[in-house]
């Protein structure tokens, strides 16, 4: 699949995915937008702020656990393909994206 339009920064390379992978991504993501959704309506109802914070912090801890998985995946993947082949560069690449995921 690749990656959406809206996307500003994107390699325009693409991964073909395992089923079993690409299933557990997508009901990942789809139980974090369930939450998001529920985020909205709290603040739609004038929840309290803490209950939506709270709410706030469980959905960036499923947001973690979703890139902590996707980027297990990729370098076990990836990455172990592209260095067996010689493609250096890849390894510069993983550690931009790691330098963009802890700022």
């Amino acid at each position: 699949m690749a990656c959406p339009k809206c996307c500003s920064e994107t390699s325009g390379k693409t991964k073909v995915r395992e089923e079993k992978e690409y299933k557990d991504l997508i009901n990942r993501l789809k139980r974090i937008e369930g939450q998001i959704r529920g985020i909205e309506g709290m603040v739609e109802n004038d929840s309290y702020c803490t209950d939506i914070l709270t709410q706030v912090a469980a959905a960036n801890k499923a947001l973690n656990s979703f890139a902590k998985v996707l980027l297990s995946n990729h370098i076990k993947t990836c990455v172990t393909d592209d260095i067996r082949a010689g493609k250096d560069e890849t390894v510069d690449e993983l550690l931009d994206v790691l330098q963009k995921m802890m700022r």
